[in-house]
């Protein structure tokens, strides 16, 4: 399993934008075959800073769900969405692979 996180640097004075990007994308993402785990919006510190985060078996089924999610109607809407009101100002991609399973389930 992989974890893709996207740290987005999004216009501050445009957040509401975003959050209604990332409702969006809640329903979206997982539609297409992603296990979304969240996105996030700026609340305390930078006010610039949000991320995106989900899980996806494989690269291969990463490029399989990209396709489906471009085809999707609300993938579409979404992305001219972002492409139209300009709240995100760049978007960088990473990928995690969970170095720390499995983990302890004990008293805490």
């Amino acid at each position: 399993m992989l974890t893709c996180v996207i740290r987005y640097q999004i216009d501050p004075t445009k957040k509401a934008m975003f959050e209604q990007y990332a409702r969006n994308w809640g329903q979206a993402i997982p539609r297409n075959g992603a296990e979304l785990i969240g996105y996030y919006a700026p609340h305390e510190g930078s006010t610039t800073l949000a991320y995106g985060i989900y899980n996806i078996p494989s690269l291969n089924e990463y490029e399989s769900y990209r396709a489906r999610l471009a085809a999707d109607p609300l993938g579409r809407e979404n992305y001219d969405f972002a492409m139209q009101e300009k709240f995100i100002l760049r978007e960088d991609r990473t990928w995690l692979k969970l170095a720390s399973a499995p983990h302890c389930e004990g008293d805490r």
